[in-house]
């Protein structure tokens, strides 16, 4: 199974008061600080190696998670140093510790998604990337995605339009080489990544079937936080 970068170094502004101290991954969720739910999910799909991307107060995260070994896992850290780098920029400075291909998971996510059959679309594409969808219309969030069915058409984060009826699902899989041309200090978007490789045609898609949790939000929280408190493993 090829590695996951998990991206968990952002500010959490929308979770403010709570994120001025701890960051988000360990804020409680069930009981727990969020990463231990994360994590366990991980191993439960046959993920040895994860690789955390932090920034704002990470070291409390590594303390925290620690090697891994806890989780039945190896877990590493790339820290994005005095100037936070974005979502594309934290990957690119984790390359070094990651494979020619990886898993991206979003920091604040708890995707129950199967992980080989994602991994299995990849490898059948040839695309450099792949990004899971959710048929969301609007539900969840702003829709940002066309999707033909194997292929991500549009990916539109910052103007989205009505037609749009997907939605990013936080999982995607990104080829090293994507990444691999930009300076290591440099600081851009992944949403800017996935853009220009949809543009591309280089942008396979894996429609999931169930509803994505998410932290970023205090409503986001607390249907998590229910989530998981039925159903944590």
């Amino acid at each position: 199974m090829i590695p996951v970068a998990m991206l968990a170094g952002g500010l959490a502004t929308r979770l403010r008061p709570m994120t001025e101290t701890i960051p988000k991954s360990l804020i409680m969720v069930a009981d727990e600080p969020f990463v231990a739910h994360q994590l366990r999910l991980l191993r439960r799909e046959s993920v040895e190696r994860v690789v955390l991307c932090v920034g704002h107060l990470g070291a409390m995260i590594r303390d925290y998670v620690g090697d891994g070994q806890g989780f039945g896992l190896e877990v590493s850290y790339s820290f994005d140093g005095e100037q936070l780098l974005g979502t594309g920029g934290a990957l690119r400075r984790a390359l070094p510790l990651l494979d020619t291909a990886f898993f991206v998971l979003y920091g604040d996510s708890y995707l129950d998604i199967d992980y080989r059959a994602v991994l299995s679309a990849f490898d059948r594409s040839g695309a450099w990337a792949l990004m899971t969808v959710y048929r969301n219309d609007g539900r969840w969030d702003t829709s940002n995605v066309q999707f033909d069915g194997s292929r991500v058409v549009r990916y539109d984060k910052r103007a989205p339009t009505p037609d749009l009826r997907y939605i990013d699902y936080g999982l995607g899989i990104l080829s090293a080489q994507v990444l691999a041309e930009k300076s290591a200090e440099e600081a851009f978007d992944l949403a800017d990544v996935y853009s220009a490789l949809a543009a591309s045609g280089q942008l396979a898609g894996y429609e999931a079937t169930r509803r994505f949790y998410e932290i970023g939000t205090p409503d986001g929280l607390a249907e998590t936080d229910k989530h998981l408190r039925k159903n944590a493993l």
